[in-house]
């Protein structure tokens, strides 16, 4: 049955790449901080691309880019942390996607002997399981070993602009 939906083709084209980001953007989705540590480097990325993966064992999934210095980080250090930020967290996401405003003090806590986002709205820390190429990102599976959380709002992402519940989608 035909409808007004719109082919994707396997195109890399600049104008599929908009639509394709511009449809996805219609998924309201929670802002997590993505961290890893190997020696002394830490390293953080803000992601939506972040899914539960089992109950039983605790298992979770990441989608990382390949070019993403994280992507190096998380293969060497074999872990990697999730921090769910809460709504007053917008500051800490935008330093993460390459506004950097926060003095590094303020960023971290240690949490199982690694650095998450310091009071968020939760957090985990999961061992890599196992690793799929998936494009031009890797998916990470991971083995939840620390789990945190605290009552609050989360922060969403809708439409290419950070949420609240309650807010008009504009």
């Amino acid at each position: 049955m035909a409808d007004a939906a719109t082919a994707v083709k396997d195109r890399s084209g600049d104008e599929e790449r908009h639509r394709f980001r511009q449809v996805l953007g219609r998924f309201a989705s929670g802002v997590t901080i993505v961290t890893a540590k190997s020696g002394d480097e830490v390293r953080g990325m803000t992601a939506s691309a972040f899914m539960s993966g089992s109950l039983t064992p605790p298992l979770v999934v990441i989608s990382i880019g390949r070019t993403a210095r994280l992507h190096d980080v998380i293969e060497r250090s074999g872990a990697f942390g999730i921090s769910i930020l809460g709504a007053e967290q917008e500051a800490y996401s935008r330093h993460f996607a390459g506004q950097p405003t926060l003095a590094a003090e303020q960023l971290f806590e240690e949490h199982d002997g690694f650095p998450l986002i310091a009071g968020a709205l939760a957090g985990l820390v999961a061992s890599v399981e196992d690793m799929h190429r998936c494009g031009d990102h890797s998916l990470f599976v991971g083995r939840v070993r620390h789990l945190q959380s605290r009552d609050g709002e989360p922060l969403l992402h809708f439409l290419g602009a950070y949420r609240r519940f309650g807010d008009a989608a504009g």
